[in-house]
């Protein structure tokens, strides 16, 4: 009692000072609310803690107080970047960045801030002018020669949310030695009054259809079989923003690629940061796919594809054995596109030998299989499409990339944008549909194929939520205990291999042998692989309040019928490694 009373008392006296004349009326009168009311757990929750910078930007829940999401935490975050970027790039005549924004509420007041406080301190802005897909920013910030970019979106959290992301001169969100530059910066901006709110309307340049045009131009190019399309002008392609950003682009990255039967889902086509038709808009989740499917079976089309709301990611639905829609993993999403863009490729003559590809390592192993098959090179990163992008940087002008994702449903297939891009995937998946149709497949019998040739495995993503002040404390607790006392076995299989990514070790556990991992910094992550093939991935979230575990088991397939009993047997297993998790 008497700790939660110093709480009261600590975040008391921060709240107070929110209500000066610094802070605006509607902030103000947020805070006299939560001050004034008996319970006190909003204003805790508002104040506890300052809404942390972290190595990709802000995420948090919208509303008033040092926690939240507001003109003053953007603010504060922007300037704190602006201070870095004049001393970063102090030798350019004129330092200029893109910013961008999602359909989210409040979007367009954070980047029109954000536009406002780079101009104050003599910054160019390229400000778009309404909402765009993350990948386009990305794209801009490259053709334009801008030093950096930052985008307002929270992805695909809850409608409460927004975000802020971070991006560098090659399009890149920031990676270090930027991003702990630039959080030490942010973390000067100790009062509201030294953020540069008066924006310099000279120095604010507003984009846009230009832009979507060069985009879209760009990602026609990575057509590999536009004569395929051509004799299946007409396939049934149901397409759903889920009110997100994708209306404005990927319905004409598809007609640009020369498909003529794009199905809407009118309800889901209206822009809202309220996410009116869907409990989660999210594509990896059944229920935001729902009223996509409805219209598929109505239509009995060919191919079911979605994007967040910022348009990063896709979502996929094929039909099943039984002619059932069903929605596919971001693992299996991963492994279609790269073993398309590989064997394309192939067939066009244009491997060299020195083409590559990317994933992360939560992501399966399966396609280590097919890159391998091909004579590919693989590379594994961390979670994150800035780390396939860092990948990308550091092979510039050596290497030729072929495409690289995760299993959280983001895929890249170009190197003009340096993020996740649903606008390329979303067109290249329909061409693969197209291409599956002209050899008398649909997508379930191209897939069981990549299984029957590269091994059939299954991956269960779980998010263990911890919400709140004591969720994060749950969350890295959780983490030690799995460091102090790993798993012996999993699923019936002995751990022989634990990979500890914080200190980059990786010990045999059959000789307790220990040797370093290959890689550029640390996260805290950590792997343990199994005798038999099965691999389990934990993570604390860097986004969310939640602790994620990412479980993948092998199996192999003597035909095309073997594939509902390797089901079974996965399902299974990862059921008894869930048991040996304690989750």
């Amino acid at each position: 009692m008497e700790n939660n009373q110093e709480l009261i008392k600590q975040v008391t006296e921060k709240a107070e000072r929110w209500l000066s004349d610094s802070y605006d009326a509607e902030t103000r009168a947020a805070v006299k609310a939560m001050l004034d009311a008996d319970d006190k757990t909003e204003l805790i929750e508002c104040f506890y803690k300052d809404l942390e910078f972290g190595t990709g930007g802000l995420r948090g829940i919208m509303g008033a107080g040092s926690n939240r999401m507001n003109i003053y935490t953007v603010g504060a975050a922007t300037q704190g970047f602006a201070n870095y970027l004049l001393e970063a790039f102090k030798d350019l005549p004129e330092i200029s960045v893109v910013v961008g924004h999602d359909v989210r509420n409040n979007s367009r007041k954070f980047a029109e801030t954000v536009a406002d406080i780079f101009s104050a301190n003599g910054i160019k802005v390229y400000l778009f002018d309404s909402f765009r897909p993350t990948p386009e920013l990305s794209f801009a910030i490259r053709r334009l020669g801008a030093q950096a970019g930052v985008n307002i979106t929270a992805s695909h959290n809850p409608k409460e949310y927004n975000g802020y992301k971070a991006y560098w001169s090659d399009g890149a969100q920031i990676i270090a030695p930027h991003d702990t530059n630039i959080i030490d910066n942010v973390n000067r901006i100790t009062d509201v009054a030294t953020i540069r709110f008066k924006g310099d309307p000279s120095k604010i340049e507003i984009i846009g259809q230009e832009m979507d045009d060069a985009f879209l131009a760009a990602i026609k190019t990575l057509s590999l079989d536009p004569e395929v399309i051509k004799r299946h002008a007409d396939l049934k392609i149901v397409y759903t923003p889920i009110h997100g950003t994708g209306v404005k682009l990927i319905p004409d990255s598809l007609r640009n690629y020369g498909f003529t039967n794009i199905i809407h889902v009118p309800e889901q086509d209206i822009p809202s940061g309220d996410f009116p038709t869907v409990v989660s808009p999210n594509p990896e989740v059944p229920s935001a796919m729902a009223m996509a499917i409805a219209k598929a079976k109505e239509v009995d089309a060919d191919l079911v594809v979605a994007s967040d709301p910022d348009a990063d990611r896709i979502g996929c639905v094929i039909r099943d054995n039984s002619g059932e829609y069903q929605l596919i993993n971001g693992n299996q999403i991963v492994m279609i596109l790269l073993n398309y863009i590989m064997l394309r490729n192939r067939e066009l003559g244009k491997l060299t030998g020195n083409e590559y590809v990317v994933k992360t390592i939560v992501t399966t192993e399966t396609i280590k299989a097919i890159a391998d098959n091909n004579n590919i090179k693989l590379y594994d990163c961390y979670t994150g499409f800035k780390w396939i992008a860092s990948v990308i940087r550091d092979l510039e002008g050596k290497a030729r990339y072929l495409g690289g994702g995760e299993e959280s449903y983001g895929f890249l297939a170009e190197d003009f944008c340096r993020d996740k891009d649903s606008v390329s995937a979303i067109s290249l998946m329909a061409e693969i549909c197209a291409w599956a149709k002209d050899r008398g497949l649909d997508f379930n019998q191209m897939l069981l194929d990549i299984y029957l040739t590269n091994g059939y495995s299954h991956e269960e993503g779980i998010s263990v939520v911890r919400t709140g002040r004591t969720g994060a404390q749950e969350i890295a607790q959780m983490m030690v205990d799995f460091r102090k006392n790993p798993p012996k076995q999993l699923g019936g299989s002995p751990v022989v291999t634990v990979k500890d990514y914080a200190d980059l070790n990786e010990t045999d556990c059959t000789t307790g042998k220990v040797t370093k991992l290959d890689f550029p910094t640390t996260s805290n992550v950590l792997q343990f692989f199994t005798a038999d093939g099965s691999k389990v991935s934990v993570r604390p979230s860097g986004t969310e309040p939640k602790i994620k575990f990412y479980v993948e088991v092998h199996d192999r397939m003597a035909s095309k019928d073997d594939y509902e009993r390797c089901n079974r047997d996965a399902a299974a297993k990862i059921e008894a490694i869930k048991k040996d998790l304690g989750i």
